[in-house]
């Protein structure tokens, strides 16, 4: 992990010299395609270095901050970017890492979408009770439907960011799949 952590700082240090060349370019009135072209630069070191950080959190060990009786559903509304959410009646409580697990739930939620850009008009995910468990699904869109366990392809960024949200998850002593045309978490609630 230790080269991935100096490829991200070098790249970083490409996007401080790509911001200096770029406000150069403002005071010197250069063609907007330039600047245009500066600017998508600055964009791509900026996901290359996220992508890396993703990747350094993957491979090291969770620290979970736990919360005695955090509420799984508005977590999961929260997490939802736009897409209708469908709760059975009551609370969802457990010993949740609130900012971990919003994480995870967000990633899963894009990785499930596929390239839709908002919730409009998206499928709803569904949260429901099993027993003592927490059951969350989502309608796997186009690209997740094109791969066989989006939780373990680590194929590009969002393959990356699953493989993270599954190592969340069950270090929640949940558990992440696939079935059919839906992806489906199981986390554990407090004695109920």
């Amino acid at each position: 992990m230790q080269i991935v952590h100096d490829l991200k700082n070098q790249l970083n240090g490409l996007k401080l010299y790509a911001t200096f060349l770029r406000k150069r370019m403002e005071k010197s009135e250069r063609p907007a395609d330039e600047l245009e072209t500066m600017a998508k630069l600055i964009s791509g070191l900026e996901r290359a270095a996220a992508d890396m950080t993703v990747l350094v959190r993957y491979g090291r060990t969770l620290e979970l901050r736990r919360q005695a009786g955090t509420d799984l559903a508005p977590l999961l509304s929260a997490s939802a970017d736009g897409a209708p959410v469908e709760a059975d009646g009551g609370q969802y409580e457990g010993d949740f890492d609130p900012v971990l697990l919003g994480e995870a739930l967000k990633s899963i939620t894009a990785g499930a979408r596929g390239d839709a850009a908002d919730g409009e008009g998206a499928a709803p995910v569904r949260l429901r009770r099993e027993g003592a468990a927490a059951v969350v699904e989502w309608p796997a869109g186009a690209r997740a439907d094109a791969e066989e366990d989006p939780f373990r392809s680590l194929a590009g960024a969002q393959g990356l960011r699953m493989a993270l949200a599954a190592k969340i998850i069950r270090a929640h002593g949940g558990e992440v799949g696939r079935e059919g045309a839906l992806l489906r978490a199981r986390l554990p609630l407090q004695g109920r």
